[in-house]
């Protein structure tokens, strides 16, 4: 047989040309493929966009693996197009490159900025055989055996092989979709020859083969295995079975051995043993692998992790428990006695069921923080469980463990953290908890809470009884309406109102600045703080019943102070009033009470937040019209109840106030209270409201330093309120010098703060007509302010 051989060019004139070389470290690009690369070096992304700027090909050349030699190549590489590329945010680019020509490195013409190089085209020798047509053959059989036990590569290679005539081509298609090493790969690339090419291909891919049905082996015998095994386990169950029906014992592993040894060593009670013997007897007759076998071994761990018996021991002596809180908490008083008051009926009575107290106020006014100053001074542990937005029953109680994921609830958690069966608990924001379809989580707290019941309190995942009563739980809530009463009822609520300002002042001194100068790296010798300033930031930059506010101010001054230090200012940062807005800026809040009821028709009433009290401005005015009365700053309705009432209240009055009678006949009134996008309810408003209209209509203004506050009846009567020592101290940070009050709201004003009673003024009125006196009138004001002062003391 004669060989019909010939040598093919891939192009018409062996020419030779200077290229950019993209260096290929472990990529091997083969004619007629297509791959993605990522270029990330600079000089490499100048190679690229400089090969785009012309023919956009490129010589790609795999680098030679252990090669000292600062440029190592091999000398058979190929010829590249650039079909597409793009940079990212880094500006790496991403290309796709399609494979063109064999070429043969002749020599390097540039190093700087990017390698460029002489190449030409390489020779392909080329023969139609039987033998290159047997090769053919046999690639294509051993490489669709490859498909078949390589998952990772596409069934659709198979197809596309069937279709390839080239033999030469196919060789370098079948390399390049399988993952060897970039030696192998190479050879087959350099590989000029056919018969020599797919020679190599068939000896790379009949070791790939052999790999691939080794592992299928292994495979096999590893399922066979796991087949055994299982089949053993059931051989075994039966073989229980059978000693079982004989009466023929079998030893325990040590495992459930171990268990039970703990179990006894524990200390349970009766019944939380009982259930723990019960569950183990259970796990001793399970396989490991049985899912059973997981959640009764996670049950036994809990019981074994609980504090069934371990207690810290308290500290009695009030006067260190005193001592800590005073270092802890300004002021404070009524709490701190509570506090102290409990500490002696446990050192009178230890066996004393545990307290539930509830801290009542303002955010800021250091609820929280005192629950872990109550935790110190007694030298108990200290937890907190956030109740805010909790809708699920089963956060408190738990969940059964027939559910998948069970876990006991959140105070049993709480328990376990805590390591010991009398910590401080505290529930914060009990007034934000939820309910939906899963449950009422305030009614399950009930039991919790109630010192009659939980003493068995049960865990619907424990299943048994555990004692809370020697747990001291504390809850925080800043209003009370949305605490269900059943539940209120069980809490002893102690009321932290707002502070003043000369208590915001102390506080700022002792506690804020040295934390947050601390906080920011500074010391004493870096910054102070004058007291009319730390005034003006108290009364110009925040405007609240609490501290946190005033705190972050404080760090913001704290802030600009570092960033001076850093710089490398030396000399001590004194913050004084003129100083205060390059810190802060410009002062948030204004005295504006003067400006807004300088006109007839304006007076200031008071209100209460969750935030603590607030000033409120009423504007009252007239129309022509048919005598209507319009109400907008959305009121609630009892409050529209109240400002009709009140007009009802002064056309009744109106001779008696100078007011014409036709007055109310052709004009509408407009009654508005400011900030319309708050929601404005409650009685409390009917005197304020009164003497608006009674501004508006005999053109007199009301008395700027005057706010007042008092339901009204149609008689003219001033019945009492609530909130009345927050709103008197959010007047009194407002800058209002008298306020009138109900009456029956005398007892209230023990509550407020002596340095408050003493800078402000106080009318206790019944009716509204001596309101009328106090505000429109000077006569008699003096005799009204002495009465009420001898009513305060």
């Amino acid at each position: 047989m004669t060989k019909n051989t010939h040598i093919k060019e891939n192009t018409k004139h062996s020419t030779i040309r200077e290229l950019p070389v993209l260096p290929g470290k472990e990529l091997v690009l083969f004619p007629h493929m297509v791959v993605s690369w990522v270029v990330e070096q600079p000089n490499l992304v100048k190679l690229v966009d400089d090969a785009l700027a012309t023919d956009r090909t490129v010589a790609v050349m795999t680098e030679k693996k252990g090669d000292d030699k600062p440029l190592g190549f091999h000398n058979v590489g190929t010829v590249g197009l650039i079909l597409r590329m793009a940079k990212n945010e880094e500006g790496h680019a991403r290309l796709i490159v399609q494979g063109v020509t064999r070429v043969r490195l002749l020599e390097i013409t540039e190093e700087e900025p990017y390698i460029k190089a002489k190449v030409e085209p390489v020779q392909h020798i080329d023969s139609h055989d039987l033998e290159i047509q047997a090769l053919t053959v046999n690639v294509r059989q051993i490489f669709s055996r490859v498909l078949e036990l390589s998952p990772n590569l596409p069934r659709e290679l198979g197809a596309m092989i069937m279709g390839v005539e080239d033999s030469g081509v196919l060789a370098d298609v079948v390399i390049s979709h399988l993952n060897i090493s970039t030696d192998d790969k190479q050879t087959v690339l350099e590989a000029l020859d056919v018969k020599e090419r797919l020679q190599a291909a068939l000896r790379i891919l009949t070791g790939q083969l052999e790999i691939l049905e080794l592992g299928h082996k292994i495979q096999s015998q590893v399922k066979g295995q796991v087949e055994k095994t299982q089949k053993e386990f059931l051989l075994r169950e039966q073989l229980k079975a059978i000693k079982k029906e004989l009466g023929e014992g079998e030893e325990k592993p040590d495992e459930i051995e171990e268990l039970r040894e703990k179990l006894e060593a524990k200390g349970l009670p009766e019944d939380a043993m009982k259930e723990a013997t019960r569950e183990l007897d259970r796990l001793s007759k399970m396989h490991p692998f049985a899912p059973e076998y997981t959640v009764a071994r996670t049950y036994i761990d809990w019981l074994l992790e609980l504090p069934w018996n371990e207690f810290t021991e308290d500290h009695l002596d009030l006067d260190q428990a005193e001592r800590i809180l005073n270092e802890d908490h300004y002021d404070l008083e009524k709490v701190k006695n509570r506090i102290i008051e409990y500490l002696a009926v446990r050192k009178l009575k230890p066996d004393a069921k545990g307290t539930i107290l509830c801290f009542y106020g303002p955010p800021g006014t250091g609820k929280t923080s005192l629950g872990k100053s109550i935790a110190r001074s007694m030298g108990r542990k200290f937890l907190r469980i956030a109740l805010g937005g909790m809708r699920d029953e089963a956060e408190v109680r738990g969940h059964r463990r027939t559910y998948v994921g069970a876990m006991p609830g959140r105070v049993v958690q709480g328990i376990r953290k805590a390591g010991v069966k009398n910590p401080v608990l505290m529930l914060d924001e009990i007034d934000k908890i939820g309910m939906d379809f899963r449950g009422d989580p305030a009614s399950a707290l009930l039991e919790v809470l109630d010192p009659e019941q939980n003493i068995t309190f049960t865990d619907h995942y424990l299943g048994v009884e555990f004692d809370l009563s020697k747990v001291i739980f504390i809850a925080t809530a800043n209003v009370l309406d949305t605490i269900p009463s059943p539940l209120l009822d069980r809490l002893e609520v102690l009321e932290l109102s707002g502070y003043t300002l000369e208590e915001k002042l102390e506080i700022a001194r002792k506690y804020l600045i040295p934390r947050q100068i601390e906080a920011h790296g500074l010391t004493r010798r870096n910054l102070s703080f004058n007291k009319m300033a730390l005034s003006r930031i108290i009364s110009a930059y925040t405007r609240e019943a609490g501290v946190r506010n005033l705190e972050r101010k404080i760090a913001a001054v704290c802030r600009g102070v570092a960033k001076q230090v850093a710089k490398g200012r030396t000399d001590k940062v004194k913050i004084r009033i003129k100083g205060l807005q390059e810190y802060l800026g410009p002062p948030k809040f204004m005295a504006e009470v003067a400006e807004r009821t300088r006109v007839p028709g304006v007076a200031t009433g008071l209100a209460w937040t969750p935030s603590g009290g607030e000033i409120l401005f009423i504007e009252a005015g007239k129309m022509s019209g048919s005598g209507k009365i319009l109400l907008t700053g959305k009121l609630g309705d009892v409050m529209k109840e109240s400002a009709q009432t009140a007009l009802s209240f002064v056309r009744s009055k109106a001779s008696d106030l100078g007011i014409p009678d036709d007055a109310f006949k052709d004009e509408d009134i407009h009654v508005h209270v400011p900030s319309g996008a708050i929601p404005k309810d409650g009685p409390s408003a009917g005197v304020a409201i009164c003497m608006a209209l009674i501004s508006l209509f005999t053109d007199r203004s009301v008395r700027p330093d005057v706010a007042m506050t008092g339901e009204i009846t149609l008689r003219g009567l001033v019945l009492p309120v609530g909130g009345i020592k927050e709103k008197v101290l959010g007047a009194h940070r407002a800058g209002i010098k008298e306020i009138i009050l109900p009456k029956r709201n005398a007892g209230d004003l023990d509550e407020i703060p002596s340095q408050v009673r003493e800078t402000m003024k106080f009318h206790l009125i019944s009716r509204a007509d001596e309101a009328v006196s106090v505000l429109f009138k000077s006569k008699g004001r003096k005799k009204r302010q002495v009465d009420t002062s001898r009513r305060i003391k």
